[in-house]
């Protein structure tokens, strides 16, 4: 329950990748894993999503393969081995709690996570502002993060009424854009908006919109089973009937 079994992944892994193991396993690079971190982590989320500790756990050990795996490639190479990944997450989480393992009072969460980041800053020397965020990450969540770090030193609204404002103001320009490409240009700066204004709301927009999606994909699909049980298409039904159809699954 503590972690023991640790070694029993890792040695499994070095069995599938020595030169008895897996041929798959041994054909396998960082570049050719890329997908499957990508994959798994939203699998994460979607058991976090699900309120499902068994399918959670289950994810929880897919994604702890993936770590294992690439840093046991890493160690193939002469690159580091996953005693320096472990060593180096431990020594930067003691470093950046330094209310808990060193001597400093920090009584909120808004003061650890100003502290985290100053702590950091200090760490990466002469790094840009920005260049801690992963342009890979989903732009919804990156929306967030660049302006998390932006608001760190002073590039932001003073609140959530100041960023509504904003979204109000990227609306009236995406209606007035000129073309295509301008109007694709404003959708842009709205939705960064849009991402700003949850921030400050304390809103999750990647999971607000995962959450709206949900929401549509199960009404579609309560409306096409219906109509399918009834011997029809919804393509030849008309809207009225469409829409009567939708509010009837809403309200179930």
């Amino acid at each position: 329950m503590n972690g023991e079994r640790f070694e029993r992944l890792v040695a499994v892994m070095q069995r599938l990748l020595g030169p008895d193991g897996c041929p798959w396993d041994r054909e396998q690079t960082p570049e050719t894993l890329r997908p499957y971190v990508i994959e798994e982590a939203f699998e994460v989320v979607d058991a976090i999503d699900g309120g499902r500790p068994d399918a959670l756990r289950e994810e929880l050990g897919d994604l702890l393969m993936q770590v294992v795996f690439l840093a046991e490639i890493a160690r193939g190479r002469g690159w580091f081995g996953l005693d320096e990944v472990i060593d180096g997450i431990a020594d930067k989480l003691e470093r950046r709690h330094p209310h808990v393992f060193g001597t400093e009072t920090l009584t909120s969460a808004d003061e650890v996570v100003e502290r985290w980041e100053v702590i950091k800053r200090r760490e990466k020397g002469e790094r840009g502002i920005l260049e801690g965020v992963p342009v890979a990450l989903p732009a919804l969540l990156r929306a967030v993060r660049v302006g998390e770090k932006a608001a760190f030193v002073g590039y932001d609204w003073p609140d959530a009424e100041g960023v509504r404002a904003k979204v109000d103001e990227e609306l009236a320009e995406l209606d007035a854009a000129a073309d295509h490409e301008e109007e694709h240009e404003e959708l842009g700066d709205l939705l960064f908006a849009l991402a700003s204004w949850a921030r400050k709301r304390e809103h999750d927009p990647e999971a607000a919109l995962r959450g709206s999606l949900e929401r549509f994909a199960d009404r579609l699909t309560r409306v096409e089973r219906r109509a399918k049980l009834e011997g029809l298409a919804l393509e030849a039904l008309d809207a009225t009937e469409l829409e009567r159809r939708w509010e009837r699954a809403k309200r179930e």
